[in-house]
């Protein structure tokens, strides 16, 4: 998915061997010291086992016989040393290799194709490199406060900016916890301040914790980057751009806006949506000022194609800056 991580990630599953080595020859000289006759045991099985291996190679008399006694003994044995280990508050794997991740025995692979582990080591790292690390420190779900929505009803909408708030935050939710099997997009759209961007970074940090991989661009970042796609054949970003679990588009409408950025905008949005791919866009226009702006092409798949939610209340920047004279 992203080329440039491919040896820091092979490198931290070496680190990962390393450490868990080190801690197994730990607990051995614990137990060399504290319950020596455990280790004793793990000798004689070892040979037993050695020996085991080695008649196939010998010829024995009643061999069938010879090696279940062999098995049993080992058997035997290995139920002495867990018995041992356990008896004296030690779990019964405690002088065994401990893998954090029993799939892929910290190797990063399954054969030869990669482990889920490898993804989620893929994402932190893109994660930790991107500017999103330091912003979802503070715009997070911990952080999203209802009070800031007024419980009465303006203009002419036909509920309070809390309760929409509340059953978009329903919907968001939803899309988090179904997010590998929904097919929905969405579209936040609505006057400037109203939490379009705060809640697309709740959702980013969400499912970037649960090893999704999330880009996050504003429309004018977006737009450089598919020039850089077109004019600079940069392969691996627009692999970024099309393969990510969810691509945000934030301020759709600030970018220049002529016949390329619309061109290549239409482009990324149909890929996605045929690759089943999901996106997130966030704009301060109203539907009435997209259908104007954009080419049908770009408007009939965001209104098509994603499930619509309309922001709309005081400006909370504004809120949070007067709470802030007080």
């Amino acid at each position: 998915m992203l080329k440039g991580y491919h040896s820091d990630i092979i490198r931290m599953y070496e680190i990962i061997r390393d450490e868990e080595n080190a801690a197994l020859q730990k607990r051995r000289a614990e137990i060399e010291e504290k319950l020596p006759e455990v280790l004793d045991l793990e000798r004689l099985i070892g040979k037993l086992c050695v020996e085991l291996s080695m008649s196939a190679l010998r010829t024995i008399e009643n061999r069938e016989q010879y090696i279940k006694e062999l098995k049993e003994k080992i058997t035997d044995l290995r139920m002495k040393k867990t018995e041992l280990l356990v008896s004296n508050g030690y779990s019964q794997d405690y002088l065994s290799l401990h893998y954090r991740c029993n799939k892929c025995k910290d190797t990063g692979y399954i054969g030869s194709t990669k482990c889920s582990c490898y993804r989620q080591k893929l994402v932190k790292l893109h994660y930790k490199d991107s500017e999103l690390s330091e912003i979802l420190r503070e715009n997070n779900f911990d952080n999203f406060n209802m009070e800031y929505y007024s419980a009465k009803r303006i203009g002419d909408e036909p509920e309070s900016p809390r309760k929409n708030i509340e059953k978009i935050l329903s919907k968001v939710l939803s899309f988090i916890k179904n997010f590998s099997s929904t097919k929905d997009n969405l579209l936040f759209y609505g006057n400037s301040g109203t939490g379009k961007t705060f809640l697309s970074h709740c959702i980013a940090k969400e499912l970037l914790d649960k090893g999704y991989f999330v880009v996050y661009k504003t429309a004018e970042e977006l737009i450089q980057n598919l020039r850089k796609i077109r004019f600079e054949n940069d392969e691996t970003l627009e692999q970024q751009l099309l393969d990510c679990d969810l691509l945000i588009i934030d301020d759709l409408g600030t970018e220049q806006i002529n016949d390329f950025s619309k061109t290549e905008l239409f482009n990324i949005l149909n890929k996605r949506l045929l690759r089943q791919k999901k996106i997130l866009v966030s704009t301060n226009y109203s539907l009435k000022e997209l259908v104007s702006i954009y080419s049908e092409r770009i408007t009939s798949r965001l209104l098509g194609n994603f499930n619509l939610c309309k922001f709309y209340g005081e400006d909370i920047r504004v809120t949070k800056n007067l709470h802030s004279l007080k």
